[in-house]
């Protein structure tokens, strides 16, 4: 049985059981090794901190987002961390579920740390000197800091919400930022989540930023399938393989671009991967893809700034 095969099994297992998360957390920490802060995810991570960071200050004449908000930080905050030091004010991260722990945050603490040492970090953030010694402050007394004192001091706020209502003020938000988050989000409710973004970013000098990895993301676990397998299923057999705790929506470049249209925001700048049309044309695509172009379908990764 392939890898990717038996992960499916088993994910779509815990998806009906109670405290599924917490469940598929210790599969994944100890059976697939999918939850620790590696370095390919730090600095991918970094990439992206660095790509929001820059985005708004060529939009906003060279200043520092103040107050941010990001969708779906996952376990390790590393760019709400990245704000922190570039000097926002107040960080909202909003998930369905707080997946942070004080363990994760020292872990990411600690390779931020590991990063400005080894004199990498130096690339990707211009950090202001006031917030590197406070965050050096925090760290000589981690131990003995609560995960709330810690989340407060670094200026984040976790709203574990409905982001298609967020509990924010119209107009109140300079940058929202999503980093690999809307491809696990089916379009019937991402819509009305990036319909409230625009409620909530500011009009005349707000930017979103978002990554979108349209990968098939079993493949990144299973390497004996291509990034374009689960394009191979139906609608009905793919409600069988997708799973509540880790979904994937499928959704490729074109749909997002109609998305983007039908709410009136614009993309300003794009950069995506062409993708590889030789791996694609392995694949018997469903019929739901025949419509579309090959070299739609092959995008597997994009980045839309809207500067609103």
């Amino acid at each position: 049985m392939k890898k990717w095969v038996l992960k499916v099994i088993v994910q779509k297992t815990i998806s009906y059981l109670p405290f599924s998360n917490k469940i598929n957390y210790v599969f994944q920490k100890y059976v697939t090794k999918g939850v620790y802060l590696s370095d390919e995810y730090f600095y991918d991570r970094l990439e992206h901190a660095k790509a929001h960071i820059e985005g708004f200050k060529a939009s906003f004449n060279q200043s520092i987002p103040q107050t941010c908000l990001e969708l779906g930080t996952g376990w390790y905050p590393v760019v709400p961390i990245c704000l922190y030091l570039s000097g926002a004010e107040k960080i909202y991260s909003v998930d369905i579920t707080f997946l942070t722990s004080k363990q994760r945050m020292m872990t990411t603490m600690a390779k931020i740390i590991e990063a400005r040492q080894n004199g990498k970090l130096d690339g990707y953030l211009t950090i202001r000197a006031d917030r590197w010694e406070k965050f050096m402050t925090l760290w000589d007394s981690v131990e003995t800091l609560s995960l709330d004192k810690l989340l407060s001091e670094l200026k984040i706020i976790y709203l574990i919400e409905d982001a298609r209502q967020l509990s924010l003020s119209d107009n109140s938000i300079d940058l929202i930022n999503s980093n690999n988050t809307f491809e696990h989000i089916y379009p019937e409710i991402l819509i009305p989540i990036i319909k409230d973004f625009k409620r909530v970013v500011k009009k005349n000098g707000g930017l979103m930023s978002h990554f979108i990895d349209m990968s098939d993301h079993f493949a990144h676990f299973d390497k004996s399938i291509n990034i374009y397998n689960f394009l191979q299923f139906s609608d009905n057999q793919w409600k069988w393989i997708d799973n509540s705790i880790q979904p994937q929506s499928r959704s490729r470049i074109d749909d997002y671009y109609d998305i983007y249209k039908m709410l009136d925001i614009p993309i300003s700048e794009e950069h995506h991967r062409e993708g590889n049309i030789e791996e694609l044309k392995t694949i018997k695509l469903a019929e739901k893809y025949t419509s579309k172009s090959l070299e739609t379908i092959a995008i597997s990764h994009c980045h839309f700034i809207s500067k609103m």
